[in-house]
């Protein structure tokens, strides 16, 4: 994807856009949409986003930088305040707030939470709410929600749209051009994230977990990719990866029955590995237990989810 030359009058756009919102609302999807890529894991599950992920979107004259981030709710766990803390230090360090919400599930308390940490936010500072899943609501329902969306608070624009079938995306993409601010580029155009490919090897690899694995055993599984390499004289990459799990009782279940659950979960990643590589790919997964890891800040600062 290229940016091309822009030889209007108008000048260049470029900014940061922080895309929040509670989980399981379609944050992940409308930024794969707008980016053009799969940049962040897409599950049924909630809170399947444990980093903030920067997309970039090239248009014609402008830059738009999505800031990917996990949902927004109340919670006491450790490793889950971690990522509530990634997600607000988007929302403040952004150019522009994009609240996305979910028109089939318009009330909900932790909805209130974001408000409150919006009114922390500098004056003048665009933010935009997206009802997402407008094409699940019966049509007459969606003015009086819109209307009930603006007595909440002083939005600049809402946008009702669909994030998986890209309906009035386009609108959004307009909008958020005009509130970004003048500037130059701040990457490459060829660039589509600031992440690295094993970062992206990782999330696929968790996101193959999350569909084969039950109940609350994706959530206790981190990847940690060690290796990465082309292979000398072959056209083909050696890729090794670790899944780390709390306990000794869940390794079993993620290796399965003659190793089949890890098989599977490599054989489903794999062609999403090759797609991102460039070439075939020779897949290593083992799996170890890491004790409490996600209650354990080392190890959340180990594999990327809090700051160091």
């Amino acid at each position: 994807m290229t940016a091309g030359i822009d030889t209007s009058s108008e000048p260049f756009k470029a900014g940061y856009v922080a895309v929040i919102g509670r989980p399981n609302v379609g944050k992940s999807t409308l930024v794969n949409r707008l980016v053009g890529q799969k940049l962040s894991i897409i599950s049924p599950r909630p809170q399947t986003t444990w980093h903030r992920i920067l997309g970039i979107q090239n248009l014609p004259g402008a830059q738009l930088l999505f800031l990917d981030t996990p949902g927004i709710h109340r919670s006491d766990a450790v490793f889950n305040r971690g990522l509530i803390r990634a997600a607000i230090a988007a929302l403040h360090d952004a150019d522009v707030v994009l609240w996305v919400a979910d028109a089939t599930q318009p009330d909900d308390p932790d909805d209130l939470l974001i408000q409150e940490e919006l009114q922390g936010t500098p004056p003048g500072k665009p933010v935009l709410l997206v009802l997402n899943k407008v094409d699940q609501v019966p049509k007459p329902t969606l003015l009086p929600m819109i209307a009930a969306w603006q007595a909440r608070y002083p939005f600049r624009e809402i946008i009702p749209l669909s994030a998986l079938s890209g309906d009035n995306v386009d609108r959004l993409e307009a909008l958020l051009v005009r509130e970004v601010p003048a500037g130059h580029p701040f990457y490459p155009a060829e660039e589509l994230s600031d992440r690295s490919e094993r970062f992206f090897i990782a999330e696929i690899l968790r996101g193959r977990a999350f569909e084969l694995l039950r109940q609350e055993l994706p959530y206790a599984v981190a990847v940690e990719v060690e290796a990465a390499r082309a292979r000398e004289g072959r056209n083909l990459t050696d890729v090794e990866a670790t899944l780390y799990v709390e306990k000794e009782s869940q390794k079993g279940i993620v290796i399965g029955a003659g190793g089949g659950t890890l098989k599977r979960i490599g054989s489903r990643a794999r062609p999403e590995i090759e797609s991102l590589l460039g070439t075939p790919v020779f897949l290593r997964l083992t799996v170890k237990v890491l004790e409490g890891w996600r209650t354990n800040p080392a190890a959340l600062k180990r594999f990327g989810y809090l700051e160091p």
